[in-house]
């Protein structure tokens, strides 16, 4: 088989690992709190222990146990059946066409869509209280592996302990491979040779024999190893962040995973389209050239094959290090969180990528199970999956810092609560604006002078507009006001009626 070299960032983010570590070993100072948390704070000592893992590019139906019958994902499963899961649950929206990016700014922050984005000369990095910081400050063991994709400072900030930290997404040798398919393309996911996902075990561990394990084992064999041999030992709580790159593209996995789901068994989705039928704002975006124009249904099979492929393959990582946790001894007093950052289209739409603000791109999984969690519970009310940060801190009985501005769900988790949101906001870049309550969504394409309506309760795929039916123009004109009260609550600059003009940031 072929041999993966490092790639330069990734050689010098290993080779960096020992001087970061030396850094982010000082105080976790300047945290600023307001008392805002369930109690009297106790001792470091008495509070529980968090196991958080994010998934890139993972969309709320792909877990079987809540939604899709064709993907296996009997690990995340029995997360499900142990605790509770948020059905719908949404990011905010993004400023850059690597919706993570944004997603996970907003988790770290805990700060809204317009005020996470960064912007000079006051770099965010610099000011605000981080989720991992403000753990840490309250005396947690701090530690990460795999995909981070934000501010090396922050980073530091944040954890105390790393493992390898990955690239925000791993390049396969083989550009064309995935525009596909396509008369001559015979890329495989499980050809170890092609890299992408396939790395060497020497780009992180110095010792180790010249072998390739997939990204999705290095980072499970991390968090395994950490929760085997670390944390059995310590007095203090832990906080482990577990950021796996899957099942983002290059969809590879072990072909035993690929075998699972042959292409032309694969449903195509009652929302496939050839093409989107107008300018979205971003239809040439990376993440839609992976498929030829106009999407067929062989070629939508065919990626959505390899996607839930990759997805079990997660599932199956995911479920060591759950065994893990049992052996550590710690399960008792640990809350496991599982989520996205974001969706995906995966043939959805005539789209390939998350770019849009359709629910299978703003829609993610989110998952909790621990004390006092309820097992097998579902919750339907709109919610924020940037409400992560607030949540850890009210169940840790710690301050939530003041900068915070999407609520805990410690409410809902536990009980009947009363709904935090009557409606979301989403948006991509300037060139798309979303609001979705739990009946109907609007969205806005303000450069082109289009908007769609769905009737999410009759319509869940969103596949028939209604913006042009009179007998619903009452409901439009609700939506777009309350569109419009986001975008002053958010500090959103765009004018809709006129996106070339924008108004002035909000400062503060």
């Amino acid at each position: 088989m072929g041999r993966n070299a490092a790639p330069s960032h990734w050689r010098s983010g290993v080779k960096r690992r020992a001087f970061m570590k030396s850094l982010v070993a000082g105080s976790a100072a300047g945290v600023s709190v307001a008392s805002r948390g369930r109690g009297a704070q106790g001792s470091a000592g008495d509070r529980p222990n968090f196991l958080f893992m994010i998934a890139d590019d993972l969309t709320y139906r792909g877990i079987r146990a809540l939604f899709d019958q064709q993907v296996s994902t009997p690990n995340l499963d029995r997360l499900v059946g142990a605790g509770c899961a948020f059905t719908h649950c949404f990011q905010q929206g993004s400023w850059t066409g690597a919706v993570c990016i944004a997603s996970r700014m907003m988790l770290l922050t805990g700060l809204t869509t317009f005020r996470a984005q960064p912007a000079e000369p006051s770099p965010l990095c610099d000011f605000t209280p981080l989720w991992g910081q403000t753990l840490r400050a309250a005396g947690y063991h701090t530690y990460i592996a795999g995909k981070w994709h934000l501010d090396p400072t922050m980073l530091q900030r944040c954890f105390v302990e790393m493992g390898p930290i990955g690239l925000g997404m791993f390049e396969s040798v083989v550009p064309e491979a995935y525009h596909r398919p396509q008369p001559g393309n015979h890329w495989s996911p499980w050809n170890e040779s092609l890299k992408g996902h396939w790395l060497q075990t020497k780009l992180w561990q110095e010792s180790a024999n010249d072998e390739i394990h997939h990204s999705c084992r290095i980072w499970a064999d991390c968090a395994v190893d950490h929760l085997l041999n670390k944390v059995p030992k310590m007095t203090q709580p832990f906080f482990m962040y577990i950021g796996f790159n899957e099942p983002h593209d290059p969809r590879q996995s072990p072909k035993e995973f690929v075998d699972m789901f042959p292409a032309d068994q694969m449903e195509v989705p009652p929302n496939y389209l050839p093409e989107f039928p107008f300018d979205n704002g971003d239809l040439r975006v990376r993440d839609e050239m992976l498929a030829p124009f106009p999407r067929t249904r062989e070629a939508v099979q065919l990626h959505r094959a390899e996607y839930y492929a990759l997805i079990a393959y997660l599932d199956h990582q995911v479920g060591r290090i759950l065994d893990a946790l049992e052996r550590s001894g710690k399960a008792d007093n640990t809350y496991v969180i599982f989520t996205a950052d974001h969706g995906l289209a995966v043939g959805q739409h005539g789209l390939m990528g998350k770019q849009n603000m359709f629910d299978h791109s703003i829609r993610m999984p989110w998952i909790i199970k621990g004390p006092g969690v309820p097992k097998g519970k579902k919750v339907e009310e709109l919610v924020y999956q940037h409400s992560t940060f607030a949540t850890t801190c009210e169940l840790a009985n710690i301050p939530i810092p003041k900068s915070v501005e999407f609520p805990s769900l410690a409410g809902l988790i536990e009980g009947p609560a009363t709904p935090q949101h009557d409606a979301v906001f989403s948006r991509y870049r300037d060139v798309q604006r979303a609001v979705r309550t739990r009946d109907f969504k609007l969205i806005v394409y303000p450069q082109v002078k289009r908007e769609q309506l769905f009737d999410l309760n009759q319509d869940p795929w969103e596949t028939t507009d209604l913006s042009a039916n009179p007998a619903l123009k009452p409901v439009r004109g609700q939506l777009m006001q309350r569109l419009r009260t986001f975008q002053g609550d958010l500090a959103d600059p765009l004018d809709l009626a006129h996106p070339a003009k924008k108004k002035p940031p909000l400062i503060g």
